[in-house]
């Protein structure tokens, strides 16, 4: 069943982590301070939603590496339910899909309760003093990208690169949800 995300205020600002990413490095929001966009995406390895967002994602980000846009890609998912979702899968997944963007694991899960994450994929768009300028999905279309008519996640990028607010700061990201700890 599908996962829609929560409402979040454009404008606010990015909640701060440090996560261990696959490179097996720790990663912080000020890591990306150069970066005049960065990019957010709750994730995981098995939802079918993700998946089928990967190879465009991907392709996003090798496309605005140049012009000083990071992307972040979290994994939340309780690993102990969900194998397909432990660390060491997701070097792996990483390594097979030749991510070009930072893949990192959220074990406690309080960066996704932070940033008020909901599903997989969910994205969010921070501008250079890292305010929220758009919060949702990559596109219209998941499971068929060569139907996709509006791709809200690149024109928020376009936007902001602009020095503009997005025409569509908010669209519905829907997901799997996330798979929360019965402790957390």
């Amino acid at each position: 069943m599908a996962t829609s995300s929560n409402e979040i205020r454009i404008g606010s600002e990015a909640p701060s982590f440090q996560l261990k990413g696959v490179d097996n490095r720790l990663h912080s929001l000020g890591d990306y301070r150069e970066s005049k966009i960065l990019i957010v995406g709750f994730t995981c390895n098995h939802c079918p939603y993700v998946k089928a967002y990967e190879d465009r994602l991907n392709a996003l980000a090798t496309k605005y590496r140049s012009q000083s846009v990071s992307i972040v890609c979290i994994n939340s998912n309780d690993p102990i339910k969900y194998p397909d979702d432990t660390f060491e899968n997701m070097v792996l997944r990483a390594e097979q899909k030749e991510f070009v963007f930072d893949y990192l694991q959220d074990e406690t899960q309080q960066v996704a309760r932070a940033f008020n994450a909901a599903c997989t994929p969910e994205f969010y768009v921070y501008d250079e003093f890292r305010k929220l300028q758009y919060h949702g999905r990559l596109d219209d279309n998941t499971n068929e990208p060569e139907k996709v008519k509006a791709r809200y996640l690149e024109l928020a990028i376009a936007s902001v690169l602009a020095g503009k607010s997005p025409e569509i700061a908010t669209t519905p990201a829907l997901g799997c949800g996330i798979k929360w700890r019965a402790s957390s």
